[in-house]
Parts: structure tokens; sequence; C-alpha cells
């Protein structure tokens, strides 16, 4: 089947082909939507439970081409965040830093294989572990999706240096969160909404979530772990070995390439790095209306400047290469304290990698001009990937213009109703899944489905924390595989791993795992559970 398999952009204009070929033949309705307000106070777009009616047809024939154009202006935030990452690990690349941090790293690990137990577990095994739950506490929590795609430059190379390939890189920073994702432990963007939605404590429940995302994620860990030992074992095992000497050639150097000392740009960018921050500080603290948490936020902060600068001043002793990688290393701690405390999205993001982008460059000792042409190659080596998101978001545009979305979701709630709790509770689960390849956002798709998982779990005599239990599973494996998520194109662009490939390699993870959800779903209606 997958012996010769075509081009990523084939295969999504294929599914474009069928989707507009769908809108032919499935009848076009559309549900009324108006603004809720939920208990907490969010407003959302929501479905008006029992307002489908037909429209008329809107068959797509032409618009198949003009679906890339579109899918480009469905999707312009991810697309330019994926060009302006690119640029900016481009040119940290450009010093080396990553790769001295890497060898940094594997040489001290080595040393911990003189610990007897240590050396039993297995070292990078105990990395790998150590990696992936964390990220899986990050997905379990927050939601960390997008965030995943800054990591895929630090552990690929650290993946390939420690005898794996590109996908163990991957899975242990956007598969992990993914799974973690699934599990749904204190997630506010999904669970949090599901669950206000339905009219039940926000965050109840999660005794039974704990013991589900720590199945998950153990299961899930073992099978990187499987496989990662396979490759090591023999190279040529991996799905990715031809493709990995791009990221063997590039970031095969480390050992050989020696510590630059500190120039005049680099003081320089030392210096304005540490005004940045310390301005930074100060204006949160004068605009507490910024920021949750109060004035611990603000302590925290001001400790993370301090941090920087003295760290800084020390790495500034050392190399060029160490300093910049302590400035890679405080991005990602600023973005997850952004992301977590001030709710930061792509636009926030992206400017903290520009910043990045650019006092690296000045690090360097690099003028405006020669950072300019490191930023443009980098984007233009990140163009395949956005050329993708632009083209899966076709897929959604033909459907939407088709007006068949609603549909099938009033097609799945008309056969829900007719259940009983196992049924019903199952094509609940059944259907997210599959709705997670047109509709990738979790908010959006609460907003559409918890109004109508709620009057069918009432129906169905189902508890409503089923209801939302099977929401959010169901918003989570799926999301790994499907071509429409922008998240994944971009990961899989920066790691350099075709679309096909990845497919070869997780699906029958991914659909293990899509079996696990259910029977861990199973227990929520035939036992009695804490806050179900």
């Amino acid at each position: 089947m997958f012996k010769k398999v075509p081009h990523t952009y084939v295969i999504i204009f294929g599914l474009i082909v069928l989707a507009a070929i769908a809108t032919w033949f499935v009848p076009a309705g559309e549900f009324l939507r108006e603004k809720q307000i939920t208990e907490s106070g969010k407003v959302i777009n929501g479905v008006v439970n029992g307002s489908y009616h037909r429209v008329d047809q809107a068959p797509q024939t032409w618009q198949v081409m003009s679906a890339f154009f579109k899918g480009f202006q469905k999707a312009p935030a991810i697309i330019a965040f994926l060009l302006i990452l690119g640029g900016a690990f481009w040119i940290l690349n450009e010093t080396k830093a990553i790769d001295m941090g890497v060898q940094s790293f594997l040489n001290y690990s080595n040393r911990l294989e003189r610990f007897r137990f240590l050396r039993w577990i297995g070292v990078n095994n105990l990395i790998i572990i150590l990696i992936m739950v964390m990220f899986s506490s990050f997905g379990a929590i927050f939601g960390m999706s997008e965030e995943t795609i800054a990591f895929v430059i630090i552990f690929v190379p650290l993946a390939i240096s420690m005898g794996y390939d590109s996908i163990v890189g991957v899975c242990m920073c956007f598969l992990a969160a993914g799974l973690g994702f699934a599990g749904c432990v204190l997630n506010p963007f999904t669970l949090g909404i599901a669950q206000d939605i339905a009219g039940i404590k926000m965050f109840s429940g999660i005794e039974y979530r704990l013991v589900m995302w720590f199945i998950i994620t153990g299961l899930g860990i073992a099978y990187v772990l499987w496989y990662a030992n396979k490759v090591k074992k023999n190279p040529s095992k991996s799905i990715m070995f031809e493709e990995d000497n791009y990221w063997r050639e590039n970031h095969d150097s480390a050992q050989k390439l020696e510590a630059s000392k500190a120039n005049k740009g680099t003081w320089l960018s030392y210096f304005i790095s540490c005004a940045t921050i310390i301005a930074y500080s100060f204006y949160v603290g004068l605009n507490p209306n910024l920021f949750k948490g109060g004035f611990s936020t603000y302590i925290l902060l001001l400790v993370l400047a301090l941090i920087f600068i003295a760290s800084g001043y020390k790495m500034l002793k050392k190399s060029v290469q160490m300093f910049c990688l302590l400035i890679l290393i405080f991005t990602i701690i600023y973005l997850v304290v952004g992301v977590m405390i001030f709710e930061w999205d792509f636009v926030h993001i992206a400017a903290l990698f520009f910043t990045m982008a650019i006092v690296t460059g000045m690090a360097m000792g690099k003028d405006a001009s020669d950072i300019s042409k490191l930023f443009i190659a980098g984007a233009k080596d990140m163009l395949s990937a956005a050329l993708v998101v632009g083209l899966a978001s076709g897929i959604i545009v033909i459907l939407e213009d088709g007006k068949i979305i609603d549909t099938f979701l009033n097609s799945v709630a008309t056969s829900i109703n007719g259940s009983g709790p196992v049924g019903a509770l199952s094509l609940m689960y059944g259907f997210q899944s599959i709705l997670n390849a047109i509709i990738t956002s979790g908010t959006a798709k609460a907003a559409m489905l918890m109004p109508m998982f709620r009057e069918i779990a009432i129906m169905t005599d189902i508890p409503l924390q089923s209801a939302v239990t099977a929401f959010h599973i169901g918003d989570g494996f799926t999301n790994l595989i499907t071509p429409t998520s922008g998240v994944l194109i971009a990961v899989l662009g920066l790691a350099k791993i075709p679309y096909a490939k990845w497919v070869k390699w997780s699906w029958k993870f991914i659909l293990a795992m899509v079996i696990l959800g259910w029977i861990l779903l199973l227990p929520t209606v035939l036992i009695p559970l804490p806050g179900f």
C-alpha cells in the first residue's frame, strides 16, 4: 500500500477533489448560530439546537482550483508564523549553538552511565521518558499544541545525535503533547469550555482524567521507546533513514566546532536583551490588567530578568554559542510564561521568535543586511511547509462553501438520539474523532458540539461528564495525523518529514490509541466514578 506513496501535495489535493465531489451528493444544510455567554462569562458562537434546515445545494467544481488561494486566506496566522520561525531558527543554526548544546548535554548524560541504576534503565531511555512526560503534562494542563513547533528544531537534532531518527525527535515533543491533550486534565481551552457549556463544575472528574492521562501517556511512551531502540540497534530500520541525512550533514560538526569569543556585537546584544526584559518587567508591573496572577507574576518576571542577566554574563565569558543557546532557552521560558499567564497567541509568539532572531544575529556580529539575508534563507526553507498548510486549509474551504459540514453534524446527532448509553457515547466519540479532519480548533468544536452533546446526554441518560470526556478524548488522537492540522504540517515541515511517511509510521499507533480512548470511555457509563 505504501511502497510508492504520492507526494504530500498530491494527497491533499486529492482530498480537496473528494470534498468537492461530496458537495454534489451530500444534502446542503445549516444550523442557526448565535452568540452565547457561558456561565463563566465566555462568549461563544454556539449552535442553536433543533435549528438545522436545508439550504440550496452549492456543488463545488472549479472551486477546487481556487481552494489553494482561499486556504491561504483561511490560515494566514500559522503560515506567517512558519515563515518567521524558519527565518529565526536559520539564524540560530548559523551559530551552531544548538549543536554545541546537544553535544554538551550528551557528554553529561554519558557520564551518568557510571550509576548502575541509570545504566540499567538506560540514560537515553530516561531522557525520552522525562521529556515526553513533561510535554504530555503541558498538553494536559494548558493544551500545548502550536507551541511544540518551536521545540522541533531542538529535539530532532538531539534525537539524531542520540542514535535515533527525526520521528523520535518529533514524538518527544509534538506526539507527547498530543497524548496529553487527549488525556486533558485541566486544559481550559477545551475541557474548561466544554464543561462550562455542559453546565457542570469546571475541571470536575479530575480523578478519572488523571487515570486516563497516566494510561495514555504511559502506553505512548512505551511505543516510542520500543521504536527508538529498534532504530538505534539498526538505523536502516528507520523509515526516515535517507531523509535524516539532512540532519546528519548539518549537525555533525559540533565536536569539531571551536567556541567563538564574544565580540562587540555579542556584548551589544547582551545589553539590549537585558534592557528589554527589565523594561518589559516594569511595564507589566505598571499595567496589572495585562495579565492574571497578580503581584506574583510581576515578581516572576523580575526574577527571570535577574537570572538572565547573571547567566548571560557567565555564558558570554565561555563563548558566543553558549550565549546564543541561553537566548534560545529563555525564549522558550518566556513562551511558556506568555502562553500560561498572558494567554499569548501566534502574533505574540511570532514576535518573540523574531526578537530572538535579531538578538542572535547581533550576537554573531552580523550587520542588518546579513541578518536579513539569513532570515530570508530560513523563510525560504519553510516555504514548502507553508504551502502545505494553505493547501490543506483548502479542504475546509470546499466543505464550508459546499455547506455540508452541518449536514454531517445533524446526521450524527439524529443517529445518536436512537442509541442506548454505550452506543450514544461511542457515536459521540467517533464523530468527534472524524470532525478533527475538518475543524482543528478545540474551542470551535466545543462551541459547535457541546450544546448538542449536552441535550443528547440528557435524553439518553448519559452523565454530562461522560459526554464531555467523549469530546476531549475524541479531540486528541486524530489531530496527530489529519492533514488539515496546521500544527502537524508545520512540525513535519521543520523536521523534514514527508507527510506520507508520517502517516505510514503513525497510523497503526493512532488507530490503537483511538480504540484505547473508546475503552477508557466505557467505565464512565458502566460504573460509578467520582465526578461523573
